[in-house]
Formats: C-alpha cells, structure tokens, sequence
C-alpha cells in the first residue's frame, strides 16, 4: 500500500477499477450549476461559493438535507457495491485487531474518544446524549492502562456531565478547552503537572452575544435548538421541518454577518459557530501529544475513534505523522482519511473491551 494510504503496516488490496465512486457521508445531491464532487469538504465548500446570495443559502439547505439520517439511508441503501468497496479500504477495527495491536508493540497507546455518535448515540434532543453505565465502565477500564481523552464539539463542563470519569482529558469546543485530570496517568512521560489549555477565550463575550442573538433570532422556528458550548454555538436542525432550512440557514448568517472573526461550519444536522482562529480537534490532538511528553517520540501509538467530519482534522494529523490509528465510526461509507472504522457505539464499546482484555493478558504473560 502506498505511503498515502497507510499509517501502520497493512495488507494491500486494490480497488477495483470500475468501481462506482464512494459517497462521501452525508451522500450529497446534485445541486443546479454545481458539478458532483467526491470530496464532502470540497462539496461543501462548492455550494458555499454559489455566486448569488439565494444560490448560497440553497447551497447550504442543500447539505442540510445532505446530513438528514433518512436521506443517508436511503441513499445508502443504493450503494451496496460501494459499500463493499469502502470496508476494503477502511477494514472493520474489530475484524482487523490483531494488526491493530501488533502495530503498539514497543509503544505506548493513547486514547482519544469523540463523544456525540461514537460513545453515545446520535439522538435528537442534544441534552439527552446520554452514554450507557456499561459504555462508561468500558471507557473507565481503559483509562486504567492508556492515557484517555474525550474530544468533542460540546461544552467541555457538558461532555464531563455526561461522562463522570474524573481520571480523563478533556478537550471541549473542538478542542478549544482542554483540561487534563487533578493526578496526572502513570502511563506518560512528562512530569505530572496541571493542564489547562483555553486559546479561544478572548472570543468569549463574542460568543455570549451570538449564543443570545442566535436564541433571539431563531425561536420562531419549530424545532431548533441553540446551544452555547463555551467557545462555539451549535444550532441543531435535526427536528426543524425540512420546509424551514432555507429560513434558519439565512438566520444564522444574518447574525454572523456583524462578526467576521467568527465562521460558520456544518456537523451532523447542526450549524457550528466557531471562531477563525487555527485551532481544531487535530492540533488539540497534538497539544495532548506533548503535554503527555510524547510530543516527537517513535515509542506512541495514538488511536483516535470518531464519527464526525471535524474528527477528520485529528486523522489528518495522525496520517501526517505517520504514526497513528483513525477509526471512523460510521454505518454508511464516508470520504475519510481515518484507516478503519467501526459502525455505532455498540462496536465502539467491543472493540475498548477487547483492547482493555489484550493488555490484561499481555501483562500476564511470561517474558522469557
């Protein structure tokens, strides 16, 4: 396998050739004067730059509709052959586990865990995103013999809610807010110390002000839900009337228009308020990496599991260093730089149960 599409040893298996093109996730459709791109960025990134501020707002209604779990379905549902060809190139992390751990001999993993879609499941009231005692206990086990972080778009003081594990990292808004436990894990090489990391907070007051705007501005619409997570704004449209995206999507820039130091992303079924700073969940990724002294070492193997398209950022990372393992969770084939994946929390929890088992029996071990 090429050096492109590898970040630990594999079995190569080509593509077939005539295969038909993966979908990214969510499976876009085709939108008037704009050509079909593979790439869910650039997809994205194309109905954005339509020339008329009509055809802009349709753009985005158009990936609104794009992210609808019922749109993905259905339209999964037509691409079975290309589901096929997906898991070739992004094998099942469970089928594919001995190669997982075969690759950390001689190094240390790190654990990093998205929340929303990977450790809970996907719901439609943000506020009750709730992960299973089972699932927690599964997480904690971990934490016992790996450095564990949860990194996610939420609110870092919501996700730690929803948690309750005091041993953790934490890396909140996208990895704007990092805190690190009161004791340190035993398993890094730097001395224990304190970690706190905020690189946003001068966008505080900003964000109050658009949080309350946003609220203000968008309660005439059945359904939406505007959420302050610190250092962005997530207006949830999962359980909006498909017939008001147009009108919420040109809210929510209306009110962004006051704050050019502010962009505008997109999640599943949800609009991201953020600010422009170069800061996301793969330089969190990094900033954990060397806070735990494994900032240039040989010896680590982070390993990072999420479903979202901001996880992207943190597998880019990882293939960029060369050093590393992404799994995407996903039922449906994405447009992913991840290596594996898995497809719901369920396999999320066996494959950290079967990891947690594989170190408690390589300790018992007889070394000869």
């Amino acid at each position: 396998m090429t050096k492109q599409s590898v970040v630990v040893p594999e079995v190569a298996v080509p593509t077939p050739p005539n295969s038909a093109p993966i979908f990214p996730y969510p499976p876009p459709r085709a939108a008037p004067g704009v050509a079909a791109v593979r790439n869910k960025y650039d997809y994205l990134q194309a109905q954005m730059d339509l020339g008329a501020a009509g055809g802009r707002i349709n753009g985005w209604v158009e990936s609104m509709r794009a992210s609808s779990p019922t749109h993905a379905k259905a339209a999964a549902a037509l691409v079975d052959e290309d589901h096929a060809a997906w898991m070739v190139k992004h094998p099942s992390a469970l089928s594919k586990f001995d190669q997982i751990v075969a690759a950390s001999k001689g190094k240390q993993i790190v654990m990093f865990l998205d929340y929303d879609g990977t450790l809970s499941p996907i719901v439609d009231d943000p506020d009750a995103a709730y992960m299973s005692d089972t699932m927690r206990r599964a997480v904690r086990s971990v934490a016992k013999h790996f450095p564990t972080a949860i990194v996610s778009g939420r609110c870092r003081d919501k996700v730690f809610d929803f948690v309750k594990l005091a041993e953790l990292y934490y890396a909140g808004s996208h990895g704007m807010d990092i805190k690190g436990p009161a004791k340190a894990s035993r398993h890094t090489k730097a001395k224990p110390k304190r970690v706190l990391f905020q690189p946003a907070s001068e966008f505080l007051p900003m964000i109050q002000q658009v949080h309350e705007s946003l609220i203000e501005k968008t309660k005439c619409i059945p359904g939406a839900k505007v959420e302050n997570n610190k250092f962005c704004v997530s207006v949830h449209f999962r359980c909006v009337d498909e017939k008001s995206w147009s009108t919420l999507a040109d809210m929510v820039k209306s009110v962004l228009k006051d704050y050019p130091k502010l962009k505008l992303t997109q999640g599943r079924m949800v609009f991201e308020v953020r600010p422009t700073i170069k800061w996301d969940k793969g330089k969190a990724l990094e900033f954990l990496l060397e806070s735990l002294g494994f900032a240039d070492c040989s010896d680590v193997l982070p390993v990072y599991i999420g479903d979202d398209r901001t996880d992207e950022d943190a597998f880019k990372v990882l293939r960029k260093r060369g050093q590393g393992i992404g799994i995407l969770v996903s039922k449906y084939p994405k447009d992913t730089t991840a290596s594996y994946s898995l497809q719901e929390p369920a396999e999320v929890m066996e494959f950290l149960l079967r990891l947690v088992e594989w170190k408690r029996l390589s300790k018992a071990r007889p070394k000869w």
